[in-house]
Order: C-alpha cells, then structure tokens, then sequence
C-alpha cells in the first residue's frame, strides 16, 4: 500500500498527528508549507523518496531495535510536518539546525496546540486562539441570552481533547460567573461538546454531484 500523508480534514489530521506519531515517541519535528503554485504532491512524493518513509511497521520495528530513527510526514492542504523518532537518520543530520523537540515546543495548527508533556499527549486550543475566545465569549456574555451562547459555545470548532475540554468549561465557568454577578441565567453545561468524533484521516472526500 503506498505512503499515506495527505489528510483531508483538519480533524483527521490533528487526530493523526497527536494520536498516532506524537504519542508513539515522533517528538522531533519540523514544519513547512508547500509553495504557493506548486502542487502538494510533488513536496509528497520528494519528501518520501527522500526519506524512504514508504516502508513496513516490521522495517520500523527493526530500525528501532538497531537504534535508528523512524519518520513519519503528514500533510493537509498546503501544511506539513516531518516527525522523527529518538536514534540516528539523515534527517536529524540535515535539519538539526531547525529541527524542534515536541517535548518542548508544540505544533500548532490551525487553532490547536499538540505537545507530549508528562508521559502524555495534550491537545489544546492555542493559546492565542483561546485569548480570541474567551474575549469574544466575555464580551457577549451579558448582552445575550442563555440560548444564544449555549449555541455559540456547542458550534465552537474545536474536538474536545481532555485539555479542550478543561479549557471550553473554564471559559463557560467564566461566563456564568458573569451573567451570575448580572441576574441572568447561567449556560448549561451540555454546551460544551464532551465526546470526541473518531475520523478517519486520509479518508476520501466524496466529490459533489452536480445537476
């Protein structure tokens, strides 16, 4: 089956990235965006030949036996990131001098932060996509109803990881403390989304008919 790298939505990618490379030691990364003008799937293709990454899980398994690095790269749209294992590889020669540890510096990507801290996988919003939020929510947080901001908060387009979620019920707790100290009702707590879509990262998207 050839290599896999191109995923189709934000959410697949995000999953595949935290769930599958990060968290299975891929903790050396850089990132990079195709060329305006040049097609996603020559950077693919260049990158994979280059790095031979089309090759078995029983190649990778030996490979870390012997103390050398496994890659990996994934890419949606025109935003990729090449991911690299503890041992030796001609990428960690190459790159040393960009290459940034996911123990240390977090991938951030379309409004989501993914570092490996504590022996774990943390998923969050970005920090700076969190302060748009929580500005956005604390500004109509008395000057609209319950209902509108209980639908504001389960359209907010963020899969609720566990730090996602700590941080969507901390931002409702701030609101409620708000509406409160004002005499309005408080948001129920089912507006924030608790369960976690599984996605299917290099699925096809079905092509639109048209009339």
């Amino acid at each position: 089956m050839a290599y896999r790298c191109v995923a189709t939505t934000i959410e697949g990618f995000i999953q595949q990235l935290a769930v599958c490379y990060v968290c299975r030691g891929y903790w050396y990364y850089v990132t990079g965006r195709v060329p305006e003008g040049k097609p996603g799937w020559l950077i693919d293709q260049k990158l994979i030949v280059k790095y031979q990454l089309d090759i078995s899980k029983w190649t990778r398994y030996r490979r870390k036996r012997s103390g050398r690095a496994s890659m990996q790269y994934i890419r949606h749209n025109d935003f990729f990131v090449l991911l690299a294992t503890e041992g030796a590889h001609r990428f960690i020669e190459e790159e040393a001098s960009v290459i940034k540890d996911n123990r240390k510096v977090a991938i951030t990507y379309a409004g989501y932060s993914i570092s490996y801290r504590g022996g774990t996988v943390h998923v969050r919003i970005a920090d700076e996509t969190y302060k748009d939020l929580r500005a956005y929510f604390l500004e109509m947080a008395v000057h609209r109803s319950a209902a509108y901001l209980a639908s504001e908060f389960y359209n907010v387009a963020f899969e609720p990881y566990g730090p996602v979620k700590l941080q969507m019920f901390a931002l409702l707790k701030e609101v409620n403390d708000a509406r409160q100290r004002a005499g309005f009702t408080r948001v129920p707590g089912q507006a924030v989304w608790v369960r976690r879509k599984r996605v299917k990262p290099f699925e096809t998207i079905p092509a639109l008919e048209v009339a």
